[in-house]
């Protein structure tokens, strides 16, 4: 048993007394959205017929997170605060919507759920019913902007949000279980980036309630001192609460979050008013209460109160256990629902008048609907930074070098807005973005030594924290309060966040379903140091199959982007920071390539998404023997080394060279709305034509993306988990996807080429032999691979 470690009296009587109530019915709620389909406010005995048949939910958490609220909506109106709340706890749905409901914030979004009787049983019959609302908080539920379904993501959800927001006040409730989670623990760090001056208040309240699903917790079996030591190395300044008694309990509760918000506001204060960088040490409150607080003691003659067993559903209330019927109706009765809501079914006016009103209640906070706060950014002539190509393949450049210099000039005219952050791993100078530090430092509020780079209280990149789940975290909730960014990451590792991608993509799936949702910008992912450019860092850094990830998202979620060359990257980078509710995916390399088109080509051709490139192919005037295709920087490059040989040595062969930049566009127009017609595809590929498609990455996947064409002679190169520490051009001929193995693929998909192809293929073999000795003894590819450059041949 919980018991309470000191006596404080914060608030009067009659308070206590109300906020209890709010509390009860906050409760009653609860319970009543897992159990009730029908006599929601009990006016007559409880009958088996009353209960959903099927119950689903969770109950554990939810009335410590009941009591959370009613306690923030005190601070609210006490301070005027800027609040909102998140919800780490898995499955607490019932309290955010039972709470939102009676503060009068969902009804608001949903009139049909209307504030009496009528109203509360479609609360309650909706709830984990077919149709209806899911257990957990989720984007149906105002006020929210995380996702309860998977754990661990709500600390650094809440620092995105207090990042550029200086009079926010973010109240993250962190789960005990949620807390053992690797992302979660790394997100307590996120103090050492949270600028007092600028930013707005992260306060994590940790609610220890014992158990997980089955198991005991790890923060919740230590000793309040270790706890102390762990949260104070992580930055913060830990205040106790625990209890079970809850008139003690809401005494010791307020004058922690009366302490905790005095003290965040003396920390603000002296910041702003002296110009004070040096970190502070942020309060957070621990929270220890019963698991399933209030609910059923004992059932059957198991504890259930306080123990593992009150994790989901407590009473199991069905034809096979009938008398628990009574003990359900016993369990709502003692929240003596009848001093809490009036005859109509609305809560009672003395216990309503506890909400904050307006935009100050949680569940209406602004920034909770990110897009209604969206401004659009300003975004200079992408045009201004092109790189001059006179001729195709005539000139090289490193294409991330070059949109450094644009998203400088993004950061540069948004940062009065302070609208605009990017984000990454460690990896901004790694991967050629660093002339944003022209204009911006890194956000960092550690101490500085002599040689540091770049670091400052205030700028407008945040990647100086080794955690892709941070930076992903960070931005997501960036975006869902009403602003832009960019993720850069090398591409081998953006796996880490593979199940952070999926919870926004589904976040904006059902969003676009909710009229009331307004759209938020996009999140732009750039993967670079990408597969066919690890000449040093070997086998762990290549691995291109978040595209395969990606597209399993719904179509009119996700866009993925492979552009060949720096005009491209510029045209489809100004495209995805004016977009809005997308996952965009955009795949560029960072090594000095050829540069194929001008910038008005670029333009025509991003807008497009995929088409002929006609200065390189010669089958104007006739059908081609053979098409081929490409997508991607370095599938581009090998494309076209291999129809210059072709061009050269079999000059009657007619080829046709296809790029595709916007990778959807492979679909049919019926599944992804990028897609192409079959009329428009098969003017582009043929309807019979043998297809030689050189890939960026896995080659199934464009498989998967045609199988629906009429063109079945379809043959995909691409990465095949070949490659080792070698140089750039032996990765390509580890995987097959070198101009000398193409050439060779066209060769045996054309019979009718002879013996002018058979000596030619011999040719091709006899390169292969010659590039492997040659790598061996010097290290470094043929000087033909090396120097080659594009020109037309006959």
């Amino acid at each position: 048993m919980i018991t309470e470690a000191r006596t404080v009296r914060v608030l009067e009587p009659a308070l206590l007394n109300s906020m209890d109530a709010y509390w009860r019915a906050a409760n009653y709620l609860s319970v009543g959205q897992l159990y009730l389909y029908d006599n929601p406010l009990l006016r007559r005995p409880l009958e088996l017929s009353d209960v959903k048949p099927l119950i689903v939910g969770h109950w554990g958490t939810t009335p410590g997170q009941n009591f959370i609220y009613v306690h923030l909506n005190r601070v609210i109106t006490k301070y005027d605060l800027d609040m909102f709340y998140v919800a780490g706890p898995g499955h607490g749905g019932p309290a955010l919507v039972g709470n939102t409901y009676l503060e009068g914030s969902y009804s608001e979004v949903y009139p049909d759920v209307s504030q009496d009787e009528a109203g509360m049983k479609k609360l309650f019959t909706q709830f984990s019913f077919p149709g209806g609302i899911s257990s957990h908080v989720a984007p149906t539920t105002p006020g929210s902007i995380h996702e309860g379904g998977e754990l661990g993501y709500s600390l650094s959800h809440s620092f995105g949000a207090a990042f550029d927001n200086p009079d926010l006040v973010v109240a993250c409730v962190v789960g005990d279980g949620e807390a053992e989670t690797g992302p979660l623990a790394t997100a307590w760090q996120s103090t050492k980036f949270l600028n007092p001056v600028s930013d707005g208040a992260v306060l994590p309240i940790l609610h220890l309630n014992g158990y997980k699903i089955s198991n005991p917790t790890i923060l919740a079996r230590i000793a309040e001192e270790e706890l102390e030591q762990f949260f104070k190395g992580c930055g913060w300044e830990p205040l106790f609460v625990s209890g079970d008694q809850p008139q003690a309990m809401h005494q010791l509760m307020a004058a922690a979050l009366d302490t905790a918000v005095e003290r965040i506001r003396g920390i603000q204060d002296h910041a702003r008013t002296s110009g004070d960088s040096s970190r502070p040490r942020w309060p957070m409150i621990v929270l220890r209460s019963p698991k399933g607080w209030t609910g059923p003691r004992t059932v059957d003659g198991l504890q259930v109160e306080g123990t593992f067993r009150s994790h989901q559903v407590p009473l199991l209330v069905d034809a096979e256990h009938p008398a628990h019927v009574a003990q359900l109706e016993e369990w709502m009765r003692s929240y003596r629902p009848q001093e809490l809501f009036d005859q109509d079914g609305t809560l009672i006016p003395e216990l309503a008048a506890l909400a904050p009103v307006g935009d100050r209640r949680m569940g209406a906070n602004p920034h909770t609907n990110g897009g209604a706060l969206l401004r659009d950014l300003r975004i200079p002539d992408f045009r201004t930074h092109a790189v001059d190509v006179t001729a195709p393949g005539a000139v090289e450049a490193q294409d991330t070098l070059v949109l450094g210099d644009f998203l400088r000039d993004v950061t540069a005219l948004n940062q009065r807005q302070r609208n605009f952050r990017l984000f990454g791993p460690d990896e901004t100078v790694s991967n050629f973005l660093g002339a944003v530090f022209e204009v911006t430092r890194r956000q960092w509020m550690g101490s500085t030594e002599a040689g540091d780079e770049f670091l400052a209280p205030d700028g407008r990149v945040l990647d100086s924290m080794l955690s892709e789940h941070q930076c992903e975290g960070w931005l997501e909730g960036y975006l869902l309060t009403g602003r832009h960014g960019v993720f850069n990451c090398y591409e081998a590792f953006i796996h880490i966040v593979d199940s952070m991608f999926n919870q926004h993509a589904k976040w904006l799936k059902v969003t676009k379903a909710l009229p009331w949702r307004r759209d938020i910008a996009s999140l732009n992912y750039l993967l670079t140091s990408h597969v066919w450019q690890q000449d040093h860092n070997g086998f762990t850094h290549q691995d291109p199959g978040f595209l395969d990830h990606v597209v399993n998202k719904k179509a009119d979620v996700v866009r993925v982007y492979l552009p060949p060359d720096a005009n491209t990257l510029l045209s489809v980078m100004d495209h995805c920071l004016r977009s809005r509710n997308y996952v965009n995916v955009v795949v560029a390399g960072k090594r000095a390539m050829p540069q194929w088109l001008s910038m008005d080509e670029a333009v025509t051709h991003c807008t497009e998404g995929a088409g002929i490139w006609q200065w390189a192919s010669n089958d104007q005037g006739g059908e081609p023997d053979v098409v081929l295709a490409c997508a991607g920087d370095t599938p581009t490059l090998e494309v076209l080394g291999a129809v210059s040989i072709l061009r050269e040595h079999l000059p009657g062969l007619k080829v046709r060279v296809v790029n595709v930049v916007d990778l959807m566009k492979l679909q049919p127009e019926t599944e992804h709305p990028h897609g192409l017609s079959d009329a428009d595809y098969d003017s582009l590929f043929t309807r019979d034509k043998h297809i030689i498609f050189a890939f960026h990455g896995y080659p199934w996947l464009i498989h998967r993306l045609t199988y629906a064409r009429t063109n079945r002679n379809l043959h995909v190169r691409g990465y095949n988990e070949e490659g080792t520490i070698t140089t750039a051009f032996d990765m390509r001929v580890q995987n097959r996807l070198d101009r000398f193995h193409l050439v060779m693929d066209v060769i045996d998909r054309l019979p009718q080429i002879g013996s002018r192809g058979d000596y030619l293929k011999q040719q091709m073999r006899d390169k292969l032999v010659e590039h492997d000795r040659y790598i061996d003894v010097h290290g470094q590819d043929l000087p033909e691979i090396r120097d080659w450059t594009w020109s037309a041949a006959p």
